[in-house]
């Protein structure tokens, strides 16, 4: 794995960034929950690395959209069915290659992409054909800081390749 080859890390929204939870009230999605460690893993990410952040989700969700505004996420992929189709149209428009993007998924609709990239990760309660596949296993369950984990991994790598 070449870490100073990473320019994006793309990251999936429920059951990484989230607990997989949704609160409900009779007029629909209300409320997700997301961890604030999460959240300084990507100000550290971007402290300490030029990789710039991504989000791609099969859900199209309003609480998301507040959470990357938040974090100040800008590339931010929502309702995404096909995740291969939309990295590689990605890819394209930004003339980058699988191996300079990191992802971290938890679920099957991530598998293809996962398989792909250049450097991949899980939160420790994803499903197990995804823990198979991946470079890095967080400590952390997605919602809990998994996603810090995987940003304060790669900082550390980027420093020890130095």
């Amino acid at each position: 794995m070449d870490f100073h080859k990473i320019k994006w890390l793309f990251t999936d929204v429920d059951g990484v960034l989230t607990d997989c939870g949704v609160y409900y009230s009779s007029e629909g999605e209300e409320l997700k929950r997301f961890s604030l460690r999460d959240g300084m893993g990507a100000e550290r990410l971007r402290k300490f690395t030029p990789i710039q952040i991504a989000i791609m989700t099969g859900e199209n969700s309003g609480p998301v959209s507040r959470r990357a505004e938040k974090l100040k996420i800008d590339t931010v992929f929502l309702g995404v069915k096909d995740k291969v189709k939309v990295m590689e149209e990605f890819l394209k428009s930004n003339h980058l290659n699988y191996d300079e993007i990191a992802y971290i998924g938890d679920d099957l609709n991530d598998f293809d992409v996962i398989s792909k990239v250049g450097i991949s990760a899980c939160p420790n309660d994803a499903v197990d054909p995804i823990k198979e596949i991946v470079d890095f296993i967080a400590p952390n369950k997605g919602g809990f800081g998994a996603f810090r984990d995987f940003c304060e991994w790669i900082i550390k790598s980027r420093n020890s390749e130095n």
